[in-house]
């Protein structure tokens, strides 16, 4: 079965949807420049988890959306759609991508219900998240490493000494 990693989907709602209707916001706030600022600066207090956030981080992110019903609005849906890939069952699963497709498309949001309908197709593979617990995290890590060494390697005129950089890299029984 086809497993969805939650890093990728949910880099792709922060671009997509919470990006766009922080955007939206903004623009809607043309007249009051201060809030206009705080809603054009909040990019990086919403995509972060709230765990990762610093004292007056966590502060400034509840101000902006206790003012601000649809960053509010797509901020918790983010949260939901993460606790898709920690259902305990499939079943559980099936069912959190059912409440969570029904309150997207009840929304009134289009960013956020166009993004519903574009993760659709894909849901069966984040609800067999629920059953095979993968993700790519390790491999993303050996992937940047690699591509860090390519960097440093410009110039190398032999590609056997860049593939024993990359297997000096990571030690270890190769498989």
């Amino acid at each position: 079965r086809v497993v969805y990693d939650l890093f990728h989907v949910i880099a792709k709602f922060g671009r997509e949807v919470i990006d766009r209707v922080r955007v939206d916001q903004a623009n809607q706030l043309r007249h009051d420049k201060p809030a206009r600022r705080a809603v054009k600066r909040s990019r990086w207090l919403l995509l972060r988890n709230p765990e990762n956030l610093k004292g007056e981080q966590a502060g400034e992110l509840k101000a902006l959306l206790d003012l601000n019903q649809p960053l509010m609005t797509v901020y918790l849906m983010k949260a939901q759609l993460k606790e898709l890939w920690y259902a305990r069952t499939e079943r559980a699963a099936r069912w959190r991508w059912t409440r969570w497709f029904n309150m997207a498309q009840a929304s009134g949001l289009a960013p956020l219900i166009r993004f519903a309908r574009l993760l659709k197709p894909y849901a069966e593979g984040i609800i067999a998240s629920a059953v095979y617990r993968l993700n790519t995290s390790v491999l993303e890590g050996m992937n940047n490493r690699i591509k860090v060494i390519k960097r440093m390697a410009y110039g190398y005129r032999d590609s056997d000494y860049f593939f024993l950089k990359i297997k000096a890299a990571f030690p270890g029984n190769p498989r």
